[in-house]
C-alpha cells in the first residue's frame, strides 16, 4: 500500500449533509382583512388624537385661539375687500358725463342742446334733468325738507347726462369732452374718469394686498401647528421609541400627529369663522345706516357657503401638512437601535 494511499485511509469521512427542512408556505393576508386593519388603524388614530387633545384642555384652546386670530385676518380682509368693490361698482361702471347749464336758460334751448348731442355718432343718449326734477331729487336724498321749503326760487339748473358711445370711450373722450365745454348753453362740465381709474388702481392693490397677508397667515398657520406637533412628539418620544422596536412602522407612528395636525386646523377655521361672523353683524348694522345717509342702499356682503368650506378645507390641509413635516423630521433621526 502505498503512503498516498495510507493517508487517504486515514481521513476522517465527512459528516453525512443535512437536508434543509422546507421552508413553510408563507401565509397570504387576504386583502378585505388588510383594508380592514388600515381602516381599523385610521379610526383609532382619529378618535385617539382627539383624545389626546381634549386631555390637555388649555394647551389645545391656547393653540386653536392663535389659529383662529390668524385665520380670521385674511377672512376680514377679503370681505372687506369684496364689499369695498361692491360699494364702488357702480361707480367704476358708471361713465356718464354731467352737464351743467347755465342757471338762466330756459327749457327749449336746453332740450334743443340735448337734441343736437343726440344726433352726434359719439354720443349714446342724453337725458334732462329740469330744474324741479333736481330739486325734487335732491329733497328725496337729503332730507332737509324745511330749509328747502324756505327757498323762494329753486337755485338748481339743468343738467344733461351725456352717456357716450362705447366707441368714444377712451381716445374720442377728450373731443366730446372739448366740444361740451366750448358750448355757450354749458356752465360746468363734469366727468370723473381719472377718479374712477384711481379707484380702479386702488381695488386691484387691495385685491393684491389681500392675497399676500393670505399666504402670510396661511405660513403662519403651518409653522404654529407644526411647532406644536413638533413637542406633541418629543413629549412621547419614548413611547414612540417602544413602538418603534416592537416593529411599528412610519405609517404607524405618523398617523396619529396627522390627525392631530387636521384637527388643530379645522378648529382653529371654525372658531375664525365664528370670529368673522361676530365682526359682521357687529358692523353691518352701522354700516348700512352710514350709507343709508348718503343715499345708497348697499347691503354688505357676509361670509357665503364656498368661502367658508374653502377656509374649513385649506385649514385642515394645513395642518395636515405641518404634521406631516413635523414627524417626518424626527422619523429622519432614525429608529432607536439601528
Amino acid at each position: 500500500m502505498s503512503p498516498q494511499a495510507e493517508r487517504n485511509a486515514r481521513k476522517p469521512a465527512p459528516p453525512p449533509r443535512k437536508e434543509a427542512p422546507a421552508r413553510a408556505p408563507r401565509s397570504r393576508v387576504p386583502l378585505a382583512a388588510r383594508i380592514g386593519g388600515w381602516r381599523d388603524q385610521h379610526f383609532f388614530s382619529f378618535f385617539s388624537s382627539l383624545g389626546r387633545l381634549a386631555a390637555r384642555p388649555w394647551s389645545s384652546a391656547l393653540t386653536v385661539l392663535v389659529l383662529g386670530f390668524a385665520l380670521a385676518l385674511p377672512l376680514l380682509f377679503l370681505l372687506a375687500f369684496q364689499n369695498a368693490r361692491d360699494l364702488s361698482g357702480g361707480m367704476r361702471a358708471a361713465r356718464e358725463i354731467t352737464v351743467f347749464l347755465d342757471p338762466g336758460l330756459d327749457a327749449r334751448a336746453g332740450e334743443a342742446l340735448a337734441q343736437r348731442l343726440r344726433e352726434r355718432p359719439d354720443v349714446a343718449g342724453v337725458l334732462l334733468r329740469t330744474p324741479a326734477e333736481g330739486l325734487a331729487e335732491f329733497r328725496r336724498l337729503s332730507g332737509y325738507n324745511d330749509a328747502l321749503d324756505a327757498l323762494r326760487d329753486n337755485p338748481l339748473p339743468a343738467v344733461l347726462v351725456v352717456t357716450p358711445a362705447d366707441a368714444a370711450v377712451g381716445a374720442a373722450e377728450p373731443s366730446l369732452l372739448a366740444d361740451l365745454r366750448a358750448e355757450a348753453a354749458v356752465d360746468l362740465v363734469q366727468y370723473d374718469v381719472e377718479w374712477r381709474r384711481k379707484l380702479s388702481a386702488i381695488l386691484a392693490f387691495g385685491a393684491r394686498v389681500v392675497v399676500v397677508v393670505a399666504a402670510l397667515l396661511a405660513l403662519a398657520t403651518l409653522l404654529v401647528i407644526g411647532n406644536t406637533v413638533r413637542m406633541d412628539i418629543q413629549s412621547r418620544s419614548e413611547e414612540i421609541a417602544v413602538m418603534q422596536l416592537i416593529g411599528a412602522g412610519d405609517g404607524f407612528v405618523r398617523r396619529p400627529f396627522l390627525y392631530a395636525g387636521s384637527w388643530y386646523g379645522l378648529f382653529g377655521s371654525l372658531l375664525a369663522l365664528a370670529l368673522v361672523l361676530a365682526v359682521q353683524l357687529a358692523l353691518a348694522g352701522p354700516l348700512t345706516q352710514l350709507l343709508a345717509g348718503f343715499g345708497n342702499r348697499f347691503e354688505p356682503r357676509g361670509i357665503d357657503l364656498a368661502t367658508a368650506l374653502s377656509l374649513v378645507g385649506a385649514s385642515t390641509l394645513l395642518g395636515w401638512i405641518g404634521a406631516w413635516i413635523a414627524t417626518a423630521r424626527h422619523l429622519a433621526a432614525g429608529r432607536p437601535g439601528a
